[in-house]
């Protein structure tokens, strides 16, 4: 694998280590439960992506990924220390980062071992939104992905992008790129002017 695709999953592990960290903090969680948290949000995605497409568990591999979890739940905690006021939005706007971000690398790794495009974007949406279901399923709150908000949809939307830019021959790093800023730019704008799928519920 690349240089480019080996930083992009390190930056992904980090954001979404920060998004369980602050989670824990909202919590009151002591300091082991900002590690389960922190390591849940950042590696449950892509250790169920590398299950299923049968494959080396990916920090188990490189224990790159390990240190890159605790030092930004460390750096986090630092933070925090410093400026112990949390607005929940910053929350919000590392998980959208984190999605974005770990979408495109489960893509990457799936057409990497020859996974059709139709599964790569599966893969790229279980890597994107399954840390964060286990985040908030540990702490006891309904997964944004189940609650209507655009969470999972904006994976989706992100690797059609991917995918038409890679079917029209443009570079793997283009067509990453276009895939995040996708993925941010509709989940960012869901939250700010509140998209939202229709909800199933009785009248």
């Amino acid at each position: 694998m690349s240089d480019w695709f080996h930083w992009i999953n390190l930056a992904g592990v980090a954001v979404c280590a920060i998004s369980g960290t602050l989670m824990a903090y909202q919590k009151k969680m002591d300091g082991f439960g900002v590690v389960v948290l922190a390591s849940v949000t950042a590696i449950g995605g892509g250790t169920l992506r590398d299950i299923v497409l049968d494959i080396p568990v990916f920090w188990v591999q490189d224990t790159d990924y390990l240190f890159s979890t605790l030092g930004a739940a460390a750096a986090t905690i630092a933070w925090l220390r410093i400026s112990p006021r949390f607005p929940y939005h910053y929350l919000l706007i590392a998980d959208a980062f984190g999605l974005a971000l770990f979408n495109v690398v489960g893509m990457e790794k799936a057409l990497i071992h020859s996974a059709p495009m139709s599964v790569a974007i599966a893969m790229g949406t279980i890597t994107g939104v399954f840390g964060g279901l286990l985040r908030d399923v540990i702490c006891r709150e309904v997964p944004l992905v189940l609650n209507g908000e655009l969470y999972a949809i904006t994976c989706i939307l992100g690797g059609l992008a991917y995918a038409c830019l890679h079917y029209s021959g443009l570079d793997s790093q283009f067509c990453a790129l276009v895939s995040v800023a996708v993925t941010v730019v509709v989940r960012l704008g869901a939250l700010r002017w509140h998209w939202q799928l229709p909800v199933f519920k009785s009248e």
